[in-house]
């Protein structure tokens, strides 16, 4: 077998001297490449955010108690129609209380468990706000703020005002922002909320929230714990809902299942409240990532069809070369050699102009008042899209360039020359 070096120089011959093809071959796997670093990384990017503005605000186990009829009625009680078909309209739901019973045990259990980061509890009901003339109806949750920032990230969402204000001061409010602007409220102003049970309690605007989502923002506010519950009259121990942060979001099912076995307590799991989200996120990467694919595969097939042409013009090189003493594994490794430069030099450029390209996308602005913690386009620079790239150029070049260089191995030396 001839020596690499010689083999290596001959194919930079035939590339250099075509090398307007060489060229072209290349910016076909510089084209295939960095269009499938710039998409993947921009609707992975678009697929995390969407996954943020979701998922940040949802919590991985939400457990409260949940109102159900009763599946018992007195009639059902009475021995004496106990043999009897009994048949019961108007069913009631059975008077239940919202809140937990022995809440505080309850987290602090969930808070020895190593899957937990941290069990939240809250205090969440319905109410009036009134400014003026103006009341509108809506939900107020009262929380520990700053462990929501911390594990919840609901300090991204504050827009104005911080959650160590909303902790400082005495009787205050965080409002949705759709509530704040029908309202015509600002930070420092009193807004008064009134509770179903008619009690009047007025509170110190601190901060506005805005979560991107509308619905939410039109009825969304927030103030400590302590105050939610002496709006609602209620004591220290009084928790309506508890919800839990995990390291891994796959251990919700698991133990959402034990703890509603456990504590006859209704808990939703992230994945079952977000199951439609779910599927369209897989949809989307799904997408994605057949389109990206199917460009580094029309490299490839452009590649394959540079090189088979390379081989019918060089077929005098070809005999030459086996009539100088070359084997036809000699001759397919210069072919392969020029696939595989040509897989490296425009999958590298490939790489450099997707990322330049992400780069220029992720300093784009995007301002809009739904997305307010969003200032430019989101792109994800995850270092295994350029291991794959790269990965993926050099196989699709190797294959490429195998079915040519086979053929061009069988070249007959002795028919070549006679055609001469």
């Amino acid at each position: 077998m001839i020596q690499r070096s010689v083999i290596m120089s001959i194919a930079k011959t035939h590339l250099l001297s075509k090398l307007k093809q060489t060229i072209i071959a290349a910016l076909g796997v510089t084209f295939g490449i960095g269009s499938y670093i710039t998409l993947v990384s921009f609707m992975t990017g678009l697929n995390n955010m969407l996954d943020d503005l979701i998922l940040n605000q949802t919590p991985h186990i939400h457990i409260y108690n949940e109102i159900q009829p009763s599946k018992q009625q007195p009639v059902d009680i009475y021995e004496a129609l106990s043999g009897s078909l009994n048949m019961v309209r108007s069913i009631k739901p059975k008077q239940t209380q919202k809140k937990i019973h022995n809440a505080q045990p309850l987290i602090d259990l969930l808070e020895k468990d190593p899957r937990v980061r941290g069990a939240l509890p809250q205090v969440k009901t319905q109410i009036f706000y009134i400014a003026g003339p103006i009341d509108l109806g809506g939900n107020l949750t009262g929380v520990n703020i700053l462990q929501e920032a911390e594990l919840s990230n609901l300090g991204d969402y504050i827009v104005e005002g911080s959650p160590q204000d909303l902790e400082n001061t005495a009787n205050a409010i965080i409002l949705g922002s759709g509530v704040a602007e029908k309202m015509s409220l600002e930070i420092g102003e009193r807004v008064q909320v009134n509770t179903v049970q008619g009690e009047l309690f007025p509170l110190k605007v601190v901060g506005i929230y805005q979560s991107g989502i509308s619905d939410i923002d039109n009825i969304q506010s927030y103030t400590n714990l302590k105050t939610a519950q002496k709006i609602l009259g209620q004591p220290e121990n009084y928790i309506t809902d508890i919800n839990v942060k995990l390291y891994d979001t796959d251990d919700a099912v698991g133990l959402a299942k034990k703890i509603e076995e456990q504590y006859g307590l209704r808990a939703v799991d992230v994945q079952t409240a977000n199951a439609q989200f779910e599927t369209g996120n897989t949809v989307r990467n799904l997408i994605s990532y057949s389109v990206s694919v199917t460009l580094l595969l029309v490299a490839g097939f452009g590649i394959y069809n540079i090189l088979n042409m390379l081989i019918y013009e060089k077929m005098n090189d070809i005999a030459i070369l086996k009539a100088t003493g070359f084997t036809g594994r000699d001759v397919q490794w210069v072919f392969m050699s020029q696939a595989l430069i040509i897989g490296i030099i425009g999958g590298v450029t490939g790489l450099l102009v997707g990322y330049l390209l992400s780069v220029v996308i992720s300093n784009t602005p995007f301002e809009t008042e739904a997305l307010p913690t969003i200032e430019t386009y989101p792109v994800n620079f995850d270092p295994w899209f350029y291991i794959i790239g790269i990965s993926f150029a050099i196989v699709a070049t190797f294959f490429a360039g195998y079915l040519p260089s086979k053929r061009a191995k069988k070249i007959d030396p002795v028919r070549i020359i006679n055609r001469l």
